[in-house]
């Protein structure tokens, strides 16, 4: 408990944040000081405090900080017929697309998922044109702050941005999603995992759905290895310090006996993982 230096009396969390705004000079350290002590004293919860420090964070971060880089983005093409487009679709199980021309960086609008329901309903693709399903694409640099595309996507109800480089050629995209995560952490969806399906699940005869959090103890106990970890109490911290780099998704590595590919990843952490036995 801080001590009142006018009285010697102890002064509660509010008066010590109350002093600190009357104080001058104001800093962000200042605050997150105060409010990390808040914590403490059970005042603050944890998770409030992280919204808070990730709100701060945003203001600070640009585009291209938190982007989907161009070689992890699914894209249309719009010469490509409703038949070669909709596996993609599909597996992807994502709600919107780029529309791409004849050269990589004409982007030429956004295709909604949803506009494509009709067109599997009445089996009419011979009669669908992608250019009358598209809707307008919002182009940003890389540079744009992320509180700042915040404010415009709320304004503009869109929920996706293509993101340019310098030269104008295409960076990446970043969605509404992407943003939000920075402020409040992950936000799962129906696709991913469920908590009730456990941390490792069989999808084939020799391969496995693990979460990165999936402790090192469990996943041995799961599959009868002998990991280590001494160094790491996750499967993800493992096969990050094997990588020797944050990864990201579809990279591959050899851990042990099996072989592990990044299903799902951001520039903080690996999410999911691919897990598959090597044969002897």
């Amino acid at each position: 408990m801080s001590v009142d230096r006018s009285g010697g009396q102890p002064r509660s969390w509010f008066g010590r944040l109350a002093q600190a705004f009357a104080d001058e000079p104001r800093t962000q350290e200042d605050l997150l000081y105060l409010l990390r002590e808040s914590v403490e004293d059970n005042v603050l919860s944890l998770e409030a405090l992280g919204i808070i420090e990730g709100a701060m964070q945003v203001a600070e971060m640009q585009v291209r900080d938190v982007m989907v880089p161009r070689s992890q983005m699914v894209v249309v093409q719009v010469e490509q017929s409703p038949r070669d487009f909709l596996p993609l679709i599909i597996s992807s199980a994502h709600s919107r697309f780029p529309v791409i021309g004849e050269s990589p960086d004409e982007v030429l609008g956004i295709l909604l998922a949803k506009e494509l329901l009709p067109l599997i309903l009445e089996d009419n693709s011979d009669n669908f044109d992608i250019r009358n399903a598209l809707r307008p694409v919002t182009v940003i640099p890389e540079s744009k702050r992320l509180n700042t595309l915040l404010q415009e996507f709320r304004a503009t109800r869109n929920h996706m941005a293509v993101v340019v480089d310098e030269y104008g050629g295409i960076a990446g995209l970043i969605t509404i999603e992407d943003v939000l995560e920075q402020i409040v952490g992950e936000i799962e969806d129906e696709t991913d995992i469920d908590d009730d399906d456990g941390n490792i699940r069989p999808f084939d005869d020799n391969g496995y759905i693990v979460k990165a959090l999936t402790p090192i103890e469990d996943f041995n106990e799961y599959f009868d290895v002998g990991l280590s970890d001494d160094d790491f109490d996750t499967i993800g911290g493992l096969v990050t310090q094997r990588f020797g780099h944050l990864p990201r998704k579809d990279e591959s590595v050899e851990l042990d006996e099996f072989t592990v590919k990044v299903l799902s990843a951001d520039n903080r952490r690996i999410r999911l993982l691919q897990v598959s036995r090597q044969s002897r």
